[in-house]
């Protein structure tokens, strides 16, 4: 691979930002340059760790940009890849819900991705974050088999059944759901309720995929938990990440017992939860909040490290690591987050506002703005 050295910038090292040159080969970060490499001149810019999401689902929009309305898989993972790169995004795990909804969450869609994914010559370090929908039965044999194979990176236990069933009685809040299946709404009730019956099987089920994931080593979160004895319950299960909290309590207990809290970024851009739930920004500069991740929107990532760091309670180092060695010491990812001799060469050039000038990944670059 051809060597690269940044040369003049600020880079962040070892929680510090300080004038250095940052010198790759090979695809990581070394401690001289090469003979032969080729320079970036970063005078008057800042040298970052490259983003790790977490947690992003915005690829969504690509493949069903309208409800019922959807295009190639190929095509979808190829522009999403573009949008991560243009965002500063070196490593993102795809948060791909399988669910027991048609459509845009269902199997056939698991298994299209996964082989768009291992089809695709990415240039981002794309990974797959299966969702797994607890009431989604029938689909977990395909589940432990993706494990098992190695076709998926973390495993996060979702249940957003017990509140598609609140809303079934309610026309408009009810075709959302059956739009995005392309179902009319008389049929998706029909198999809601069918889903529904089968709750007695759910706990079981659990306890095979984590089974699954600590024998393949994946990173294990819980999503959306609403007590802290549901926390209490998917440690058990060993899932060491509580993703989405809907309240700062279960935030803190899983804080206290020394696990990764993940919350939105965009929750930070926008200055609170779209859903009313607790402010990322507040949780952060609390030390509570250790993870952002993009949720839905790639570009808040980048934005909050800056908005959180122009608030004055945390420096840009310490929100900067809110986007990247947190999430990866998260999920077990120790070759990346921080700049330092033996690491990849993913880094982000920005200036001092926060604008993004370059996105170098694996020690190449894979973005760069005009001018």
């Amino acid at each position: 691979m051809t060597a690269l050295t940044i040369k003049n910038g600020q880079a962040l090292i070892a929680g510090t930002l300080t004038n250095a040159d940052i010198h790759l080969a090979d695809g990581k970060i070394v401690d001289g340059a090469s003979a032969d490499a080729a320079v970036f001149d970063a005078t008057g810019l800042l040298v970052l760790p490259g983003i790790v999401d977490i947690h992003g689902d915005a690829f969504e929009r690509q493949l069903q940009p309208r409800p019922g309305i959807n295009f190639p898989i190929d095509l979808a993972i190829a522009d999403t890849e573009r949008q991560l790169l243009a965002n500063g995004i070196t490593t993102a795990f795809h948060g791909v819900t399988l669910s027991w909804e048609p459509g845009l969450r269902s199997l056939e869609t698991w298994g299209g991705l996964l082989d768009a994914l291992e089809a695709h010559r990415a240039t981002c370090d794309m990974r797959v974050h299966l969702r797994f929908e607890a009431f989604n039965l029938d689909a977990l044999d395909t589940a432990l088999a993706d494990i098992t194979a190695g076709r998926v990176h973390m495993l996060a236990f979702n249940d957003h059944t017990p509140s598609i069933m609140k809303r079934l009685d309610d026309d408009a809040k009810a075709s959302k759901y059956s739009e995005r299946g392309n179902m009319s709404l008389p049929e998706f009730r029909a198999l809601a309720h069918r889903i529904a019956a089968r709750g007695a099987e759910v706990p079981a089920a659990r306890t095979r995929l984590a089974e699954a994931a600590r024998a393949a080593g994946l990173p294990m979160a819980s999503h959306d938990d609403y007590t802290i004895g549901e926390r209490e319950e998917f440690r058990a299960l060993g899932a060491a990440i509580c993703e989405f909290p809907t309240s700062e309590d279960v935030a803190r207990a899983a804080r206290a017992a020394g696990e990764a809290v993940v919350m939105g970024a965009p929750n930070v851009v926008r200055g609170g939860s779209h859903i009313g739930w607790a402010s990322a920004a507040k949780m952060a500069e609390a030390g509570v909040c250790s993870v952002l991740a993009s949720d839905y929107y790639y570009p808040a990532m980048l934005r909050a490290a800056f908005i959180l760091a122009g608030r004055g309670a945390l420096s840009l180092p310490q929100a900067w690591a809110l986007i990247s060695e947190n999430p990866a010491r998260a999920c077990k990812l120790d070759d990346r987050g921080v700049i330092a001799p033996g690491k990849l060469g993913d880094l982000v050039i920005v200036d001092a506002t926060g604008k993004l000038r370059a996105t170098i990944v694996a020690g190449r670059i894979g973005w760069l703005a005009a001018g």
